[in-house]
């Protein structure tokens, strides 16, 4: 997360992105969307989600300036926030609990389509993580050319994952649930790790924001 702060360009706002909603974040979660229904309806998911969540991206890097003056909230409260959701998030990985997950009961009142989508909205469509990195990412310059290089950087990693994801969903549909869940609770270890190193983050440059106003 340490590029959130480097150098403001678009390489680094990519690999960000990447690093923080890219494939490696989102094709588990999709494995147990893709094992439960078909090929066809899958995909569309996969499609739907992307397309949701470069929408939303779009929208908060572009609103960025106007949402955290609305609001009255600090980029110091955005990782704190961010920070904390998502280890909580990851925590429920490492328990075998999917966070947003519904019940088996609620998936088949649902259209398949709409359950898969819910689904995914906390890891993937609202993802605390990337909502966090598009807002600090759209603050650090304030002018709309930088603001859309963020768009058109959060834009490229969702279509990304929909190439990955529609082109692997036969795949994913044979993973046996043991290799599913064992995946799940190794890979919520590392997000937990990745949401606490957040939260130090704006820790730290809270203290440092609150050290500077008190001299």
């Amino acid at each position: 997360m340490s590029s959130l702060t480097g150098p403001l360009n678009v390489t680094s706002t990519f690999v960000t992105f990447f690093a923080v909603v890219g494939p490696p974040k989102v094709m588990l979660s999709f494995a147990h969307v893709a094992r439960g229904r078909t090929t066809l309806v899958a995909r569309r998911v996969a499609l739907l989600a992307s397309g949701a969540s470069a929408l939303l991206g779009a929208l908060c890097a572009w609103t960025a300036p106007y949402v955290t003056d609305f609001f009255h909230i600090s980029v110091e409260s955005l990782e704190l926030a961010g920070g904390i959701i998502f280890f909580l998030y990851a925590v429920g990985l490492v328990l075998g609990v999917h966070v947003g997950a519904d019940s088996p009961e609620e998936v088949d009142e649902m259209h398949p389509v709409v359950s898969g989508f819910r689904e995914l909205l906390l890891p993937y469509v609202v993802s605390p993580l990337a909502v966090t990195a598009v807002l600090v990412e759209s603050l650090n310059r304030n002018d709309w050319g930088w603001r859309s290089s963020v768009v058109a950087s959060f834009v490229a990693v969702a279509m990304i994952d929909a190439v990955c994801m529609v082109a692997t969903t036969g795949l994913l549909r044979k993973v046996h649930t043991t290799t599913l869940e064992m995946c799940s609770r190794l890979l919520g270890l590392l997000l937990a790790a990745v949401g606490v190193e957040l939260f130090l983050t704006g820790l730290d440059h809270a203290i440092a924001e609150w050290s500077s106003a008190s001299h």
